[in-house]
């Protein structure tokens, strides 16, 4: 098939873009410097590169392949026995997944890890979900398990559990929600009785858990929310639990079986190859289960497992966004139909020689390469936060997280729906038919926008905590640090990035406008700031990536002027965020307008009109 032009590879499905995460780690997250902290020593430019070599090559030869048959195949339960069956060929490639150390890169070498960067992380798993979304949930849920029994569990039960999972010989889960609570955890009714011997006794149902069972692994960790008998009313009377399919005797082996089930799974829109399962705790005399920290303090603990899991839910919508634009380039590269509207005499031309077809793909490639470079952002941040020597610069890069996080998760999952849908437009009527995969990207992709907390659940944590509970120090430092950019920005000589200048410097007053808005009416009117904080999340999405893109151009320019024999893969960085700037950056002073002045009209009509 003919090249998509990044990369060098021929498209058929699916390909990891290499040339990407490459110029993005010697722009964005330097690992020269990263390699440089005592922390990360282990992640020379060599280990780290080799390391996306190898993965890309896992992503595309293993997981793609499985992509659309396990879509058609889906997942089973199995009533007899409540097991649940995963499609052909997914246990194979989990188990090859573990042995080339996929499970172990982001994980403490005192459990079994290899301990690389989130810089890292970020786009190993981005190539994951990009080549199979519902493969990649079951990694993903277990990374954060692991991270919140190292937060706060008790050395015991790190032992037990934590090495079996680096390793990926176990697996684990997040069991939040419930039939009566959707999002609103304060509901959880999941109740846990106190044992002599000190551990508990769990009884109730759990819903929409991801991989809450399946056939990879012989153990499956679930963590679980409950009620102590004596617990406190709300989200404050919340307690967290390990709760293993298997017991573990005290040498490591398995013992009896737990009284969890999975009664059910869900059938779904997309992601079919992922089980979603209904979880029974306690039908048999109660599931066993051990306390995670201190009793009422689960929901704090659970947070740092759904924080890791919004960031990644984030990149399956970069990833799913990235295979979506690679189909619609083939496509449009392929498909032959009208003539030139330069050139009405000749004959037909493939499509994308038409101005509007390659505005769509210009659309859906701006706006990707955007997000992941926000992504990558936020994954350094994380890993300065953690590894920097100096406690100032670890707090700020703690503070610049905690703001992305919602920010990421809410507009890359918004993005990942504009994407898709255009790539099926591009497709034409073939995008509406199932065989040529390009609905299945759009059917997979929206549940990233409800999962892990909804977009409005986001954005009510960005206006909310994020910006008006600290009074926006760090909204306000952000808009400082873009601005400083800016000034470096407006010395290019390139008629590209002088007008992308322009545009950026518009985009960061409306979110400086948005901000100043929010913080001065959060306390007198919350439901006008509520009620613009849906496009207060797609306003600091589109600046943010703005910037994070521009970031990538002027150091493409950099590269060109120095003789860089990659010309034409640097131009299109640059052409790709003149395009950005001209035509997304927009839409977010639009969203600004709405945030400011939208929401009389937003909260005019009287509930009973409805």
């Amino acid at each position: 098939r003919p090249d998509a032009g990044r990369g060098g590879h021929a498209i058929s499905t699916q390909h990891a873009p290499v040339k990407e995460y490459r110029l993005l780690l010697e722009t964005i997250a330097p690992l020269s410097e990263l390699s440089a902290l005592p922390h990360f020593a282990e992640a020379t430019p060599d280990t780290v590169f080799a390391i996306i070599e190898e993965s890309a090559k896992f992503a595309n030869e293993v997981l793609d392949p499985l992509n659309w048959s396990g879509d058609q195949e889906g997942a089973r339960h199995n009533p007899a026995d409540n097991s649940v069956s995963t499609p052909k060929g997914f246990k194979t490639a989990y188990d090859a997944y573990c042995a080339m150390g996929g499970a172990a890169l982001p994980m403490p070498e005192a459990f079994g890890g290899l301990g690389m960067p989130r810089s890292l992380i970020t786009l190993t798993d981005e190539m994951v979900h990009s080549s199979n979304m519902s493969f990649g949930l079951l990694p993903m849920l277990t990374q954060g398990a692991i991270e919140a029994l190292l937060l706060a569990g008790s050395d015991e039960l790190k032992q037990l559990f934590v090495p079996k999972m680096v390793s990926g010989e176990w697996t684990g889960t997040m069991n939040l929600t419930e039939p009566q609570a959707g999002s609103d955890l304060a509901l959880v009714k999941t109740r846990a009785e106190p044992q002599p011997d000190g551990t508990f006794r769990i009884f109730g149902t759990k819903i929409f858990i991801t991989f809450g069972e399946h056939d990879f692994t012989e153990n499956i960790v679930h963590l679980v929310l409950a009620r102590l008998p004596d617990a406190p009313e709300g989200v404050k009377g919340i307690s967290l639990f390990a709760v293993p399919k298997f017991l573990v005797n005290k040498d490591g082996s398995l013992g009896a079986r737990n009284d969890a089930q999975c009664v059910s799974i869900e059938h779904k829109l997309g992601i079919h190859g992922s089980p979603t399962c209904v979880m029974q705790f306690g039908d048999a005399g109660g599931a066993v289960g051990y306390v995670v920290g201190e009793v009422n303090r689960g929901l704090e603990y659970m947070f740092v497992m759904m924080n890791l899991a919004r960031f990644g839910v984030g990149l399956q919508g970069v990833g799913i966004a990235e295979r979506a634009y690679q189909r619609a380039v083939a496509f449009a590269r392929e498909r032959v139909q009208s003539r030139d509207v330069g050139a009405p005499k000749n004959p037909s031309v493939p499509i994308i020689r038409h101005p509007d077809v390659r505005r769509m793909l210009l659309r859906m490639r701006a706006q990707t390469e955007a997000a992941r470079a926000l992504a990558i952002a936020t994954g350094y941040a994380f890993d300065l936060a953690e590894a920097h020597p100096d406690a100032e610069v670890r707090k700020a890069n703690q503070a610049f997280v905690e703001l992305m996080i919602p920010v990421h998760k809410g507009w890359a999952t918004e993005m990942a729906q504009d994407v898709t849908y255009q790539g099926i437009q591009v497709h034409g009527g073939m995008g509406f038919v199932e065989e040529t995969g390009a609905a299945q990207h759009y059917r997979d992709a929206r549940i990233t926008t409800i999962y892990e907390g909804t977009t409005a659940i986001q954005a009510n944590d960005l206006v909310g905590r994020k910006m008006a509970r600290e009074g926006g120090v760090t909204a306000k430092a952000l808009i400082t640090t873009m601005r400083a950019f800016c000034a470096e920005l407006a010395k290019s000589s390139n008629p590209h990035l002088k007008a992308s200048h322009k545009r950026l410097v518009e985009g960061i007053d409306a979110v400086e406008r948005a901000v100043e808005f929010n913080l001065a009416n959060f306390n007198q009117n919350v439901r006008a700031c509520f009620a613009g904080s849906v496009p207060m999340v797609k306003l600091f999405g589109i600046v943010c990536g703005g910037w994070q893109l521009a970031r990538v151009a002027l150091a493409a320019e950099q590269r060109i002027n120095a003789g860089s024999d990659d010309r034409a893969f640097l131009e299109a960085k640059i052409a790709t965020m003149r395009y950005f700037a001209d035509t997304m950056i927009p839409e977010a002073i639009a969203a600004a307008e709405v945030i400011v002045n939208g929401s009389e009209g937003t909260l005019a009509l009287a509930e009973a009109a409805f």
